[in-house]
C-alpha cells in the first residue's frame, strides 16, 4: 500500500475547507442587514401601494395623500439605501474598486434622498397620533446626522482618506437602518403591553438608532 494515499486527502481538505467556509461567512452580514430591512421595507410598499389605490384616509396617514411626494421619494431611496448598501459590507466586493465606485454613486445620492426628505416630513408634516415635541426633535437630529455622515464620507474619499470615508459611510448606513431596528425594539412592547405611549415610544426609537451607532463603532474599531 502506497503511504502517502491515506495522508493526501488530510492535507488537501483543510486548505480547501476554511476557504469555502470565510466566503460563506462574509455574506451573513448582508444577510442580516437586509432581513432588518424587510419589515420597514415592507411597510414602505405596502403604504406606496395604499397611495396608489387611493386607500381609506385615516388620522395615521393624512399627511401622506396630502402631500404624497416627499414619502415617495423616502420609499424608493431608503429602499436602495438600504438593500444595495447591505453589500458594501461583503469584502469580495468592497475589494472590487469598480463595483464599489458604482454601487457609492448609487447610495450617496440614494441616501441623502433617504435623510433628506426624512427631515422635510418630519419638520413639515402634521404630526400623527402617538409622535410628539421629544420624537421630532430626535428624527431632525438624526437626519440630519445621517446627512452630515455621508458628506463627510464624499470629502474623505475626495482626499483619498479611505479610511475616514469607510467610518462617516458606515455611521450613516447605521443610522438609515434605524427603522429596523425600532421594529425589533417596540414590536414586543407593542405585543406585550398593547399601543406604546408618547413618551416610551419615543424613547424606545431613539434608542434603536443609539444601539445602530455603537454596533457601527464596534465595526469601525474591529477594522481599523
Amino acid at each position: 500500500m502506497n503511504p502517502t494515499s491515506k495522508t493526501r486527502p488530510a492535507a488537501v481538505v483543510p486548505a480547501v475547507v476554511p476557504g469555502i467556509a470565510s466566503q460563506r461567512a462574509q455574506w451573513l452580514v448582508p444577510a442580516g442587514l437586509i432581513l432588518l430591512s424587510l419589515v420597514p421595507l415592507l411597510q414602505g410598499s405596502l403604504r406606496m401601494a395604499e397611495l396608489a389605490g387611493d386607500g381609506p384616509v385615516t388620522p395615521a396617514n393624512e399627511r401622506f395623500f396630502t402631500s404624497p411626494v416627499p414619502v415617495v421619494v423616502h420609499i424608493v431611496a431608503v429602499t436602495v439605501y438600504c438593500l444595495l448598501g447591505a453589500f458594501q459590507f461583503v469584502p469580495a466586493l468592497r475589494t472590487r474598486r469598480r463595483w464599489h465606485r458604482i454601487a457609492g454613486r448609487i447610495l450617496v445620492p440614494a441616501g441623502l434622498l433617504t435623510a433628506l426628505s426624512g427631515l422635510w416630513m418630519a419638520a413639515f408634516y402634521v404630526l400623527p397620533p402617538g409622535d410628539g415635541d421629544l420624537l421630532l426633535a430626535i428624527r431632525l437630529v438624526v437626519g440630519t446626522a445621517m446627512a452630515a455622515g455621508i458628506v463627510l464620507g464624499v470629502l474623505a474619499i475626495r482626499r483619498r482618506d479611505f479610511a475616514a470615508h469607510g467610518d462617516w459611510m458606515t455611521r450613516a448606513y447605521a443610522l438609515g437602518l434605524g427603522a429596523g431596528t425600532q421594529v425589533v425594539l417596540l414590536l414586543p412592547a407593542v405585543l406585550l403591553f398593547g399601543p406604546t405611549p408618547e413618551l416610551p415610544r419615543a424613547l424606545l426609537m431613539g434608542a434603536a438608532w443609539l444601539v445602530n451607532l455603537a454596533v457601527a463603532e464596534y465595526v469601525i474599531r474591529r477594522r481599523r
